[in-house]
Parts: structure tokens; C-alpha cells; sequence
């Protein structure tokens, strides 16, 4: 593959997570400071991505993040059946060791790369193989 059809699949790619990005994190009930440190986006960038996804690029930092945040999702719906849950989980106060009393929205959005993953281990765990 060139060079050139590389750049133009992770386009395609960092367009079509953004936007799938963008829906999940707001049914969450994400703010917007939350969402930047959540995908390591700077203010300014994240806004623009935000009014034109198409002109993103992104780093395979970020695109792992989409990932992340895309498969969280998918867990979640294999989870529960009702949207309040499927939603309202991420913003839900939670005892469990990991959360220490926080939700794990508060968790992965404190930025960091490790949380993000450890909250998708955790969620994934939760399913119990159930596919």
C-alpha cells in the first residue's frame, strides 16, 4: 500500500471513530474538557474536528483511544438492554477497587492512557465471555 492510501485510510479511520467518538462520549454525558483530555485533543482542535471531522488527523495515540472508547461502547450494549444503562453506567459512581468511589467516565478522563485501557479491561471483564 502506498504511502498516499495509508494516509487516506487513517483519514477515513480518525473521521468515522471521531464521529462515533463524538455520539458515545455526549450520550455519556461528557463535557467538552472531558472529551479533550479523553482523546488528547487540544481546545482548539477539538472543536474544529468537532465542526469538520473529516479534517482530522490524528496519531496512532488517539486512534487507539477511539478504539477504546468505541469498544467500552460495544461492551456496554452486550451488557445491558436498557439505554439507561448502556449510557448512564460510564457516569455512575462505582466501589469497585479500580474506581475507588468514582465513575469510570471520572476515571478515563482524567486523560491518561492507562486508565482508559484498564476501565475497557474492567468493562470487558464484565461480560463474562459472553460472546
Amino acid at each position: 500500500m502506498s504511502h498516499a492510501a495509508i494516509q487516506t485510510t487513517n483519514r477515513q479511520l480518525a473521521s468515522a471513530g471521531l464521529k462515533a467518538a463524538f455520539a458515545i462520549l455526549n450520550k455519556w454525558g461528557c463535557s467538552a474538557e472531558q472529551a479533550m483530555a479523553i482523546l488528547r485533543l487540544p481546545k482548539a482542535t477539538y472543536y474544529k474536528y468537532f465542526r469538520d471531522p473529516e479534517s482530522a488527523r490524528l496519531n496512532e495515540d488517539q486512534l487507539e483511544r477511539l478504539s477504546y472508547l468505541v469498544n467500552i461502547h460495544a461492551h456496554l450494549r452486550l451488557l445491558f438492554e436498557n439505554p439507561e444503562n448502556q449510557y448512564g453506567f460510564m457516569s455512575m459512581k462505582n466501589n469497585n477497587p479500580f474506581f475507588n468511589g468514582r465513575s469510570p467516565l471520572e476515571v478515563i478522563a482524567t486523560g491518561s492512557f492507562a486508565a482508559l485501557y484498564e476501565t475497557h479491561q474492567r468493562i470487558d471483564a464484565l461480560r463474562g465471555g459472553q460472546w
